[in-house]
């Protein structure tokens, strides 16, 4: 491997990487054994990119990806995002509610784009950039779908792969009900999740998520 053009930029790019390997907040020693690095000069790195929103601390003090990382891959998949905002406008003016993109970023699914429903008194706004954790919610769950069943699966993960998609009430924002289903690529793994979101019971549930599922199989069929 040849040496890298800027040693601090490789450094801070390196504790990225790990960072968003591991999935969850790391302690600073953990991240400076990663990389490879003094504890002094991580802490440092660790700083500068919090400053500028790449990481984020947590309560215990630990580090973890931050907005700005999801922020900047709004820029990334641009041809898909397009693709799920031409496709998500219909279903959102059909059923009220905001509909989204999500995609798998370590162990968290990260909003990429939304859509907001026209004319209607009230909906749930998703802004790009929300993270939760992918074990929660239908838009996780929908991640996982693809996967290998295990038996440590969750039974919501199981009625999802056995309807073709997700469903969660209240696990992410309290009272806001979820809908989901994976976009899967040609290699059988999820690339992304559409989901839309909205609160209260429907009548038309059922209905809802085959439309769901009927997106995020037109988005698949415009992966390159």
């Amino acid at each position: 491997m040849t040496a890298p053009q800027s040693q601090t930029l490789d450094r801070g790019l390196r504790i990225l990487e790990h960072l968003a390997a591991a999935g969850s907040p790391r302690p600073v020693m953990e991240v400076a054994a990663a990389v490879g690095l003094h504890r002094s000069i991580t802490y440092r790195l660790l700083r500068t990119l919090e400053d500028r929103g790449f990481v984020e601390r947590d309560d215990a003090g630990r580090f973890g990806l931050g907005l700005a990382v999801s922020v900047l891959a709004r820029g990334v998949r641009t041809s898909l995002q397009a693709s799920a905002t031409a496709r998500l406008t219909p279903l959102v003016e059909r059923f009220g509610c905001t509909g989204f993109l999500v995609v798998r970023a370590g162990d968290d699914a990260v909003t990429l784009t939304s859509v907001e429903p026209r004319d209607v008194p009230s909906h749930v706004t998703r802004r790009p950039g929300t993270r939760h954790p992918i074990g929660r919610g239908a838009p996780g769950l929908a991640l996982l779908m693809p996967d290998p069943p295990t038996d440590d699966d969750r039974p919501e993960l199981v009625t999802a792969r056995a309807t073709g998609w997700a469903v969660s009430e209240g696990e992410v924002i309290p009272g806001v009900r979820s809908v989901s289903a994976p976009v899967v690529g040609p290699d059988g793994t999820a690339r992304a999740a559409v989901a839309v979101v909205h609160t209260g019971a429907r009548d038309d549930a059922e209905a809802l998520g085959r439309a769901v599922v009927d997106v995020a199989r037109a988005l698949a069929a415009d992966l390159p």
